[in-house]
């Protein structure tokens, strides 16, 4: 059936509607074909599944990523895999380029940390592995109950910076905000270049005043002993023996005026980030960058989102070109950009899972790699 049998346990590879070209890939690099599997809508818009071929005993790799039908390709994922698990498979693997939700790794207010919740899904769904790419915050693969390998595509941007960008040794790497200056730090030491970090970017502030520090304060009742009269004493934190307590109030943040640290003047500068989805903040980086003197702007990053009106505003903007990878499908928004290139990380993701079906180490995919790639 496939070229990968280990004493009698063979590996079948399976995907979902979220990236078929991605899984062509990595199925051609195994030698070997994806299995039969049909995945569909009813027509109440249910999601369901029905495997056409044995899984009974076989490692099972199950490649699905994020796409602009976010909702629909975690729903495949987690009833293929439920699929799979039913039918006997021996392990179940998920291949997740782009983990879905993993921007919503933080509490905000009054919501939830949405990240954890889909790694309880897919344990519960039955994976046993997950092989995933560049999360938003290396933290969120201690959400899952199941071993996570956070591959990097660091590798394979900076050999596209030697190899296509030219004159490459008079660019310098950039930090879109603070936050990403490790990232951009780790890219200038390997590529020996220079570094510059925005700082000032305008960004969300947490306010909630409606958070209960106005209410009444609290009242202390003395209860009456036996044999006393009656009554009680009433006496509150304001007016009786208690002094008030207040919690300090936080300093509200002044925005800065966007400024670059560092010279970017007659260089190309490399925006480096993890994600890309909505443009605007890159937009407003390059713009910077142009007027502090640099003659050419490239914005890279792992996944290439670029959801809504991400492909027009890019077109329309001094941004000189946009390097993503194929974690996620961007077809249609390379017809309406012509700025937005491809690097392809389909050998990595197979040579993982060849490694995890041999159980080989996994250690040579991350030669080399820091915690702040």
């Amino acid at each position: 059936m496939n070229s990968y049998a280990d004493s009698g346990r063979q590996m079948m590879l399976f995907t979902g509607n979220s990236h078929h070209e991605l899984a062509r890939l990595v199925a051609g690099r195994m030698s070997m074909k994806i299995g039969g599997c049909g995945v569909y809508k009813n027509a109440n818009q249910e999601t369901q599944v029905e495997i056409t071929e044995s899984v009974r005993g076989k490692d099972v790799f199950i490649l699905q990523t994020g796409s602009r039908d976010v909702n629909d390709s975690v729903m495949e994922l987690l009833i293929m895999a439920y699929a799979c698990k039913t039918s006997c498979a021996k392990r179940i693997i998920g291949v997740v380029p782009y983990l879905p939700y993993s921007k919503q790794c933080r509490m905000r207010k009054r919501g939830s940390i949405v990240s954890k919740l889909i790694a309880k899904m897919y344990g519960k769904a039955g994976f046993s592995h997950i092989i995933t790419m560049d999360l938003h915050q290396k933290e969120i693969q201690g959400f899952f109950d199941c071993p996570v390998d956070n591959l990097r595509a660091s590798p394979f941007l900076m050999k596209y910076i030697q190899e296509q960008i030219p004159d490459f040794r008079n660019a310098v790497i950039v930090a879109k905000t603070p936050a990403s200056a490790k990232k951009a730090q780790s890219y200038a030491e390997r590529l020996r270049l220079g570094i510059a970090v925005i700082h000032g970017e305008p960004q969300q502030f947490e306010s909630d005043r409606d958070d209960g520090r106005h209410s009444p304060p609290p009242q202390a009742v003395n209860q009456p002993t036996i044999g006393s009269k009656t009554h009680s004493r009433v006496r509150t934190y304001s007016t009786g023996h208690f002094e008030s307590l207040e919690i300090p109030l936080v300093i509200a943040k002044e925005k800065p005026p966007i400024n670059v640290v560092g010279d970017v003047g007659g260089k190309i500068a490399i925006i480096i980030d993890d994600i890309i989805d909505d443009i605007d903040p890159f937009v407003a980086a390059a713009n910077i960058l142009k007027e502090r003197g640099a003659y050419k702007v490239y914005v890279m990053a792992t996944h290439g989102v670029l959801s809504l009106d991400a492909p027009r505003i890019l077109e329309e903007s001094c941004i000189d070109e946009v390097v993503v990878t194929n974690t996620v499908p961007h077809e249609l928004q390379k017809l309406q950009c012509h700025k937005i290139k491809t690097v392809d990380i389909s050998f990595i993701l197979s040579e993982a899972i060849r490694r995890i079906h041999h159980g080989e180490s996994m250690s040579y995919l991350f030669h080399d790699i820091s915690i702040d790639d």
